[in-house]
């Protein structure tokens, strides 16, 4: 589409965007399993008010809106309190998990060099860990050491403790780790990492808005927060089951000594000093008004009542899946993620059961091997956990030797 020569009226325009949505997951109705986290319509309602609130502003410079920094602050400090951060835990705001994946592999880098002398940094991490390891890894020159995870689905930390060596500067774990919603052994991971003086992140993006509170409602969770010795930094994505719109992520670290890492520092162009803790130079200031205010809105109570439902909801998809046959779970899900497929991966095809869902408006993302639907259950899935089992139940039923031609897991945009 090429730019229109005269304008195209408002009505007009609105109109247009509304039509596109018309084949769009309908995730209002729970029907969508990842990629959007639904608080309800009264967290929608905050949100977008204090995104519109900060339309325009930019939070590149926060001495022209000193709001700004006061929101990006105290996000932090309520996120740094929710994984026990101490007086000293400092942080920052990004765009998303990804972004707080990547500066936390780029600090770790310029740690094990200022600190270590390490020219050639290598990060160790187990297979289920986030791609954004491995991008950040690329894009600071950092050489991965892949290790395989256990029959759990849990990092082999075993494999790890002969990964890590002297040129080792980031150890990594996952609580819970996307694809199959576990959470890796933190306090062993730990101190691997510290063994050798490297980094430890705890990579909690899908977990740090709900293990704190799954604690609070008397829930076992296993350890993985600054109360575990070595841990130096964790990312917990406000944008995800902190129910903020999309662009809120935070990144904490231990200490403000290890905060410094971060930051990219430059005062030799003739623009006056330059200093970005994030890979963005402007940066959107709706999403960080966004989170502050729904954090507010919802406070403890709000996100233990939210959590609850979303567990709840959880633990009645992976009851209702396990006893559909013959489907199954895969592991032991810690928290909210539950990835299923076929108990036996050659006696049904767990993409072919995905293409018919898709075509009554569910939607999972697929992964492999082996081939899995993975839902991401929020506080906005569990009305739809009935409906979806009772689809799921008649739908296997139909596809016994069904085949899906679309063996594709693409987890983002291509083009």
């Amino acid at each position: 589409m090429a730019l229109p020569r005269d304008g195209i009226p408002a009505e007009d325009v609105l109109r247009e965007l509304a039509a596109m949505r018309e084949h769009d997951v309908d995730w209002r109705a729970g029907r969508c399993f990842s990629l959007v986290y639904d608080g309800g319509e009264d967290v929608r309602d905050v949100a977008r008010a204090a995104h519109d609130l900060y339309l325009s502003e930019n939070a590149l410079n926060t001495n022209a809106f000193p709001s700004l920094a006061r929101m990006q602050s105290d996000v932090v400090r309520c996120v740094a309190d929710l994984v026990h951060g101490g007086d000293d835990a400092a942080g920052f705001m990004t765009s998303g998990g990804t972004e707080s994946i990547l500066v936390a592999v780029k600090a770790a880098k310029e740690r094990g060099r200022a600190e270590r002398g390490i020219t050639e940094p290598e990060v160790v991490l187990a297979r289920s860990a986030h791609a954004a390891f491995h991008k950040g890894a690329h894009d600071f020159g950092v050489r991965t050491r892949v290790v395989p995870v256990r029959d759990d689905w849990r990092a082999d930390v075993d494999a790890m403790a002969a990964a890590v060596n002297e040129s080792t500067v980031l150890v990594v774990g996952s609580a819970p780790q996307y694809p199959q919603g576990v959470i890796d052994d933190i306090p062993a991971i730990a101190r691997l990492a510290a063994s050798v003086g490297a980094s430890c992140h705890v990579d909690a993006c899908m977990g740090g808005f709900v293990l704190p509170f799954a604690e609070r409602l008397g829930r076992d969770v296993r350890p993985w927060d600054f109360r575990v010795d070595g841990v130096t930094s964790i990312s917990a994505d406000v944008h995800k089951l902190g129910y903020a719109p999309k662009g809120a992520s935070v990144i904490v670290h231990r200490t403000k000594q290890l905060r410094r890492y971060q930051t990219f520092v430059f005062n030799d162009w003739l623009g006056g000093l330059y200093a970005s803790p994030n890979l963005l130079g402007t940066r959107a200031a709706g999403p960080i008004a966004a989170a502050w205010a729904v954090l507010h809105y919802l406070g403890e109570a709000g996100y233990t009542r939210l959590t609850e439902r979303a567990l709840d909801a959880a633990a009645r998809l992976t009851r209702g899946i396990r006893a559909i046959d013959p489907l199954d779970v895969r592991g032991e899900p810690d928290a909210q993620i539950v990835c299923f497929g076929a108990r036996d991966p050659g006696s049904f095809d767990a993409f072919a059961l995905g293409d018919a869902l898709a075509t009554r408006g569910w939607f999972f993302d697929r992964q492999t091997p082996p081939d899995s639907l993975h839902a991401t259950v929020s506080a906005g899935n569990a009305p739809a956990i009935d409906p979806l089992l009772e689809d799921v139940r008649e739908l296997v039923g139909r596809l016994a030797g069904a085949h899906s031609d679309d063996r594709t897991t693409q987890y983002s945009t291509m083009e």
